[in-house]
């Protein structure tokens, strides 16, 4: 039975639950099937732990129930309680602990078959020389992934400033803290005889990953933070996929593959969307460093006009084609259902009405797709920023709501800014453009928004649910009286 358990069944539930991965994955690309993507790669999760229960065998079954259970309910209580506005976080937060996991499991195996039996001679003559380097590999990429991701963590959250913090000689440290890893690698994989000795390297090689984590992530700005986010999830797909060759786990192996090429093509996709270079994300250290050139948040504003939400009204009832631009603050302010009465209204009107998505718009992408789904919004006229820009010359009004440097004229018109080159939703090119915002504070750049000043700019003050409402309102009365 053992034999068959091993030899066909095991392997046959990998197989299932690779399978089950990729198909997930597949799914989640696309937002009608999306749901049924997370249910399948879930599934395909049950399948890896059980596959690996049975592998492994000797495992105490109960403290694994106790550690489900507990996982479980857990990840039930944040999943509900947690706020879409607070996602970028969480995602964060979970990069951490797979990156800590993977770490802790590569370290253990070190533990249970070199260090507690004392086995004399170096990790790669008891190891091998493979699992010797994706051990450390695991260690080094799990560990930055865990540091690097609490700060992130902190910076989103507030509770570490959203500005780049800068220490003296930051570079040449990072220089000399990879430097020290490498050393590391060696002396642990090639040289550290004895389990004592590999022990003290190991947690050594740990405690500078650790660091580095922490002061790769701290030079950068919160307008970059997306970006470093995303590039934290592929780190820990990598750790895992490492961890995999460690204990000899081919569906860790490819679960852990894919999710680190996943992450590496969003990284891709947003750095272009934001103008940055993929190699100055992989060294860290950017974001934020032009903003006082460029004119930063305490710069004053000129020219600046307000409205109500009566005017703004009189010119939505005589538009043909509205667009939205949604940002954070409509997830801040909870203002998806009402931007979708109000799209509605329009509709019924005899308005066109369709939403501009910028990748990067909220704190993560695709932040403002499930927003707008979960109000039911159709995801038809959800238009992407390469399609919606050269639509803005013929539209006669939009809504801005809550976003500010995915609109940034500044981008295309002032050089030394440091927002430069991203593309943007040229909504400055449209008739009329209501920025609905409680201030005219900045966004995660920290700078100076130019569209604010623009002559056919009017800015509509409050909170945006509020400010919404209040639109619904008067349009109904329009709509009413004709």
């Amino acid at each position: 039975m053992n034999d068959t358990l091993h030899a066909v069944i095991v392997p046959l539930i990998y197989l299932v639950s690779a399978t089950l991965f990729i198909l997930g994955l597949k799914r989640l690309s696309l937002v009608r099937t999306a749901r049924q993507g997370n249910a399948v790669a879930a599934l395909a999760m049950l399948l890896a732990v059980v596959g690996t229960l049975l592998e492994l065998g000797w495992v105490d079954y109960r403290w694994i129930l106790a550690g489900l259970l507990v996982g479980s309910a857990v990840g039930a209580v944040v999943a509900v309680r947690v706020p879409m506005t607070s996602m970028p976080e969480m995602v964060a937060l979970l990069n951490g602990f797979g990156g800590a996991a993977s770490a802790l499991v590569a370290i253990s195996v070190y533990w249970v078959d070199v260090v507690e039996p004392g086995r004399p001679g170096t990790a790669a003559v008891v190891l091998g020389g493979a699992e010797a380097i994706t051990m450390v590999l695991s260690v080094l990429i799990g560990a930055v992934t865990f540091s690097g991701s609490l700060i992130a963590y902190g910076k989103l959250a507030g509770s570490i400033t959203g500005s780049p913090v800068r220490i003296p000689g930051g570079h040449a440290i990072h220089v000399l803290l990879l430097l020290a890893v490498m050393a590391g690698a060696v002396l642990f994989g090639w040289w550290a005889e004895g389990a004592e000795l590999g022990a003290t390297v190991a947690l050594t090689l740990l405690g500078i990953s650790l660091v580095l984590g922490v002061l790769l992530v701290l030079p950068i700005g919160g307008a970059d933070m997306p970006v470093v986010v995303s590039l934290l999830n592929s780190y820990s797909g990598v750790a895992a996929s490492a961890t995999g060759f460690v204990i000899g786990n081919y569906l860790l192996i490819i679960a852990g593959a894919m999710v680190g090429a996943a992450g590496l093509i969003l990284t891709r996709i947003m750095c272009v969307a934001m103008n940055r270079s993929l190699g100055a994300v992989i060294l860290g250290g950017f974001g934020g460093e032009q903003v006082a050139a460029a004119g930063g948040a305490g710069s004053e504003y000129v020219n600046v006009r307000s409205a109500g939400a009566e005017e703004a009204a009189m010119l939505l009832e005589a538009a043909q084609t509205v667009v939205v631009v949604p940002g954070y603050g409509l997830a801040v302010a909870q203002a998806q259902h009402a931007v979708r009465e109000l799209g509605d209204l329009l509709e019924k009107g005899g308005r066109r009405v369709l939403y501009a998505i910028h990748p990067v718009a909220g704190r993560m992408p695709g932040h403002m797709n499930v927003l707008l789904a979960e109000a039911d919004v159709d995801y038809e006229k959800l238009w992407e920023m390469d399609r919606i820009n050269p639509e803005f010359k013929n539209t006669d009004v939009v809504l801005v709501i809550g976003a500010n440097d995915v609109v940034n004229p500044a981008a295309q018109t002032q050089k030394d800014s440091p927002i430069y080159g991203m593309p943007i939703l040229e909504v400055h090119q449209a008739r009329t453009v209501f920025v609905i915002k409680r201030s005219l504070g900045a966004g995660y750049a920290g700078i100076k928004n130019e569209l604010f000043e623009r002559d056919n700019t009017m800015m509509i003050y409050g909170d945006a649910k509020k400010v919404l409402q209040d639109l619904i309102a008067e349009v109904k009365t329009t709509q009413a009286a004709a």
